[in-house]
Formats: C-alpha cells, structure tokens, sequence
C-alpha cells in the first residue's frame, strides 16, 4: 500500500509543480521538502496541495480522507514538513479507515 500511496503523491506533486509553477525537488525522492523552514511553499501551496493529493487518493482508492484535520496538526512533527512524512501519515490513515471498514 506504501508504494501505491507514494505513487500518488509524487504524481500528485508533479502535477501541482505544473499548475502552480512551483519547485517541490521530486528529484529528492521522499526526502523532498514541502513545508517549513526547509519547505519550497507556502500555507496557502499547502492547502492546495493536500486537496489535490485528497482528491487523486478518492479517485485512485475510492477512500475519502481529510489530511489537514486536528490529528495532523497535533503531532509533535507535521506531517507536511517533507514527503516521507505526509507518506507515512496518509498511511497510517489509511489503515485506520480500512480497520473501520472491516469492523463492520
């Protein structure tokens, strides 16, 4: 599931540096910098960002998500501060949903 997701938000991410003209380093690979002191955007490239990443993960995986709710913003390191981190969470999400789902 990791590889799937991480597809998404490198595709995502792509797309996202066409549309807004932006530079997030995709050569980076996972260790590439969003948000934050090292961050290449902004809030609001962030809040954009994580809407079209929500989007293409409902489209591509049928699962609605809300990425920037309390949870995220409550932990110790934000989720959005490079992609391996917003990986990882979406992850982690992702399990939780799939958990409720097979509780039904």
């Amino acid at each position: 599931m990791r590889e799937k997701i991480t597809n998404i938000v490198f595709t995502t991410i792509e797309e996202f540096n066409a549309v807004y003209k932006q530079e997030i380093p995709v050569e980076l690979g996972e260790d590439a910098p969003l948000y934050g002191k090292m961050g290449v955007i902004d809030s609001l490239g962030l809040v954009s960002l994580i809407v079209m990443i929500e989007q293409a993960i409902e489209d591509e995986l049928e699962v609605s998500l809300i990425l920037a709710d309390e949870k995220a913003m409550s932990q110790k390191m934000s989720p959005f501060l490079k992609v391996s981190l917003l990986v990882d969470y979406i992850c982690r999400l992702l399990e939780g949903e799939m958990a409720v789902w097979t509780d039904r």
